[in-house]
C-alpha cells in the first residue's frame, strides 16, 4: 500500500520562502510522475507542478518562476521550494502521482498559510 507523508508546511510572511518534502512508502519517486497538488480554502485541488520519470518538469502559471520541484533518488524524496510566496499560496499541499493513480490515497497534507 502506498503512503504519502507531506511535512515542511508553515506561517510565512508575503515574500518569504518555504520548502516541503514528501516521502513516500511502497514507490520509487523516479520510477513514476509526481506531483505537488494544493487545495486552498474553498476551492478544489489542483495539480500545480509535475515531474515526469525522465525528469520533465512542468509548472502551473500560479506558481511559475517561484516554485521548484525536485527529487533527491537517494533518499527518494521529493520537494517543493516555494520562494516569494502570496498570500494566494495559502492552501493545504499534498504530493501523488501526477497523473494521479487511483490506488494512492492522498496524504494528510500540509498547510502553508501566508500572512503578515
Amino acid at each position: 500500500q502506498v503512503q504519502l507523508v507531506e511535512s515542511g508546511g508553515g506561517l510565512v510572511q508575503p515574500g518569504g520562502s518555504l520548502t516541503l518534502s514528501c516521502v513516500a512508502s511502497g514507490i520509487i519517486f523516479s520510477n513514476n510522475p509526481m506531483g505537488w497538488y494544493r487545495q486552498a480554502p474553498g476551492k478544489q485541488r489542483e495539480l500545480i507542478t509535475a515531474m515526469s520519470k525522465d525528469g520533465v518538469i512542468n509548472y502551473a502559471d500560479s506558481v511559475k518562476g517561484r516554485f521548484t520541484i525536485s527529487r533527491d533518488n537517494v533518499k527518494n524524496m521529493m520537494y517543493l521550494q516555494m520562494n516569494n510566496l502570496k498570500p494566494e499560496d495559502t492552501a493545504v499541499y499534498y504530493c501523488n502521482g501526477a497523473p494521479l493513480i487511483r490506488a494512492w490515497k492522498w496524504g494528510q497534507g500540509t498547510q502553508v498559510t501566508v500572512s503578515s
